[in-house]
């Protein structure tokens, strides 16, 4: 693509040129020659096919199937700027990594093009990946492109070996725009928006010279290419689900890991931080690091539900709220809550307000397993129960009925949020879908998704039982919906009873 090839030179150029206060001078051609001669063969970098290669076709199918004979654009994203000249990781957009297979960091800036075929062709289109593949030694992108050059960020696959790995043709990134060009007219494009702005723009470019929509007048299309993407991930294939019980079971050992540091959170002037540091460091050694930004939130912070500050004291009698979930380096993640006493014992309020919580997520899991249950079902299950202990604790202002109805909800003062959302690639996947493909649908086998309920009673809520002020109690799981339609938890192993909570804390400080 012209713009990537202007860029990269744009970058080269700055670079050679160099910023007086900190770049060396431009490059002269004795250096040139010399930096590109006398290296030794590559090594075998032991490319083999991806898992994942085997299941990408029938995911291109099922998208194709929706647009036939249109030219489908899903762009991966580029890095974005943290500040000044550093950038985040770069993570894809988990459309694309869904229909590649590529995980981890790579491709940046990469596209794939689902370009469409003949009527009648075995497949309804031909999966293309466009990256930039590896430069030679020699060349002025190997040493200067701080990009992509293989001096400042490693060996670059070339196109032979990420065809090997993804089982997909392959292409340059320049010759993106011919590609997208061909045909245009008679083949309509559809670019998934908001990923990034120069090959929507490069699209967009194609429409209007085709005479095509474009621009906003392409906006719906574009929408709703988004959100058959978004659909197509509602139930999962087996890889899939390998990979996020895989997440979980990462996420298992990264509670072990805030279990272990409890006694130096409390004694640390920001404890959370300690907790936090403690998921992360296995999120990253044994995955590819975090899903999402770790609530640890003790004590009154619990209730504050996006708790990602973390950096209060840890102290002796509170509880601690941990939401902390793997992402895997296929990119897909866990998402898992346990709420655990910092000295390892709940003390008989706790008790009393964790096993609410707990009854509503075994009554939502029971609800799951209905014959033709509905996703909405699970939280009205969920809330029934917590309900039913709000008005036994007499904070309820009006009958459970009441409080139930659409008019009422009086209950959601402790408990303000959904009980269950998909998930996957995105830790709330499927965003995009339908109401009535995602509240409103029965479930389905492989629909993998979270049971969350909660209770929250602020330290400063007059009308809360006074034993419960300040405690904040999650439990979150992650479940799937088996071939045979039963609903299990991916993270049963992980403990969840107040007695299994006990034993577990015992059980890993003292090993």
């Amino acid at each position: 693509m012209s713009d990537s090839k202007d860029t990269a030179k744009k970058d080269q150029k700055e670079y050679a040129t160099g910023n007086e206060n900190r770049a060396p001078s431009p490059f002269p051609q004795a250096f040139r020659d010399f930096i590109g001669s006398n290296w030794g063969p590559r090594e075998d970098a032991g490319v083999t096919r991806q898992a994942v290669a085997d299941y990408l076709p029938a995911r291109h199918e099922a998208v194709g199937a929706n647009f036939p004979g249109q030219r489908l654009v899903l762009p991966a994203g580029t890095y974005k700027q943290r500040s000044n000249d550093c950038d985040y990781r770069f993570r894809a957009h988990s459309a694309f990594a869904h229909l590649t297979g590529l995980g981890g960091e790579l491709e940046p800036d990469a596209v794939l093009v689902l370009e469409p075929q003949p009527e009648g062709s075995a497949q309804s289109h031909k999966p293309v990946l466009y990256f930039q593949p590896r430069a030679s030694r020699s060349s002025e992108q190997f040493y200067a492109d701080s990009t992509y050059g293989e001096f400042w960020v490693g060996p670059r696959p070339s196109l032979e070996e990420m065809e090997t790995m993804t089982g997909l043709d392959c292409a340059p990134i320049d010759t993106l725009g011919d590609a997208l060009a061909k045909d245009a007219g008679l083949v309509n494009l559809r670019v998934v928006p908001g990923v990034d702005t120069k090959v929507e723009s490069l699209v967009n470019e194609v429409r209007q010279q085709a005479g095509l929509p474009f621009g906003k007048d392409a906006t719906a299309e574009d929408k709703d290419f988004e959100r058959v993407l978004s659909e197509l991930r509602l139930t999962k294939d087996e890889h899939e689900v390998a990979e996020l019980q895989h997440a979980v079971d990462v996420t298992y050992a990264g509670f072990e890991g805030i279990i272990k540091s409890l006694p130096r959170a409390v004694g640390h002037h920001r404890g959370e931080r300690v907790i936090e540091g403690a998921f992360g460091a296995v999120a990253r050694e044994e995955g590819n690091g975090l899903g999402y930004d770790t609530i640890a939130a003790s004590g009154n912070h619990a209730n504050t539900l996006h708790w990602i500050d973390n950096d209060g004291p840890v102290r002796p009698g509170d509880l601690v709220l941990v939401d902390a979930g793997c992402e895997v380096d296929s990119l897909y993640t866990a998402d898992i809550t346990r709420t655990l006493p910092v000295d390892g014992k709940f003390t008989e309020a706790q008790a009393e307000l964790y096993n609410a919580v707990l009854e509503a997520c075994e009554a939502a899991l029971e609800a799951a397993n209905q014959p033709g249950a509905k996703f909405r079902h699970l939280h009205e299950a969920a809330i029934k129960v917590l309900v039913k202990h709000l008005d036994a604790w007499g904070i309820l202002p009006v009958s459970q009925e009441e409080s139930l109805s659409p008019q009422g909800q009086q209950h959601r003062r402790w408990m303000p949020h959904g009980t269950s959302h998909h998930l996957g690639l995105d830790v709330h996947d499927c965003a995009q879908a339908r109401r009535e493909m995602y509240v409103e649908a029965e479930l389905e086998p492989g629909m993998c998704f979270t049971i969350e309920p909660a209770l929250y009673f602020r330290s400063d809520d007059l009308l809360a039982p006074e034993r419960f002020r300040g405690m904040g109690v999650r439990i979150e799981d992650d479940c799937l919906v088996q071939a045979d339609g039963k609903v299990i938890r991916l993270s049963e192993d992980i403990p969840r009873t107040v007695e299994d909570v006990e034993a577990w804390i015992e059980r890993v400080q003292n090993s």
